[in-house]
């Protein structure tokens, strides 16, 4: 069945065009006209009118709120779908996705067991080795989008599987988003960290880049992965965003590999 779209009249499409200036202004003008309510739900998404794994207004509903067809509304939320902002449950509706669900907890862990199961050994023990507030240093800084000597917090943590320490990671965060974060709210929470920082903080993690080398640790780093001085690690350094490429996050990871490899799924 075709489904033809209904364009918005041109007072609505002012409208529309207004607000989906307001919410990007990158969006060129030129933009089809369901990359434009794309725009408008993301908008939505970052506002925190739709939370994390609440579910969305129904394509008709939005259709009728956007003053345009449903084939264009349905085009939007498959983009934002494909791309693990929503998620379709058939004969529920749309929802927005979360970290806190058991099959997305290990969208950004990448290191595998040996036999690809990443739940296999259950999951990581997490130790919290500090968490601190500090002045933003210039690669910090850059990468969060700050001025060198801003306020940051920085996290350590060490991950094991089956009581061997795997991971160590470095975590920098923009102070003000993250204020109240503490050592202890972390080691108490059971979940994983970017599910704490949606339900906590209203942050949401929507997708990574990383930067991936071999390396040799340091003594601090040797003693905390209990490992000797000539043990090869892949460090990992990913820059995290939310809704509309704001940099959220730096991570610096170092990964043990002799029983674990990383992978990644490229499209």
């Amino acid at each position: 069945m075709t489904t033809s779209s209904v364009f918005p009249s041109d007072s609505t499409a002012a409208a529309n065009a207004d607000a989906v200036a307001a919410a990007s202004p990158a969006t060129p003008a030129f933009s089809p006209l369901y990359q434009q309510i794309k725009v408008l739900m993301l908008h939505s998404l970052q506002s925190g009118e739709w939370k994390p794994s609440a579910a969305i207004p129904s394509e008709q509903e939005l259709a009728a709120r956007f003053k345009v067809s449903q084939g264009t509304v349905r085009k939007a939320i498959d983009e934002l779908a494909a791309e693990n902002l929503l998620v379709r449950r058939q004969g529920k509706g749309t929802f927005v996705a979360t970290h806190a669900e058991h099959h997305v907890q290990y969208r950004f862990l990448k290191l595998f067991p040996d036999n690809g199961d990443p739940g296999s050994k259950g999951p990581a023990q997490r130790e919290i080795i500090d968490c601190k507030r500090m002045r933003a240093s210039a690669d910090v800084a850059r990468a969060l989008c700050l001025h060198t000597g801003d306020a940051v917090l920085q996290v350590r943590r060490v991950l094991s599987f089956a009581d061997v320490p795997t991971i160590l990671e470095d975590v920098w965060l923009p102070a003000t988003p993250f204020k109240g974060l503490t050592a202890e709210r972390l080691n108490d929470y059971d979940g994983p960290m970017y599910a704490l920082f949606e339900t906590e903080f209203g942050v949401c993690m929507v997708r990574a880049e990383e930067k991936i080398r071999a390396v040799l640790p340091d003594t601090d780093q040797c003693a905390l992965l209990k490992i000797g001085p000539q043990t090869p690690l892949l460090s990992v350094e990913r820059i995290a965003y939310t809704y509309n490429d704001a940099p959220m996050e730096m991570r610096r990871g170092l990964y043990l590999t002799d029983t674990h490899y990383y992978r990644n799924a490229l499209n």
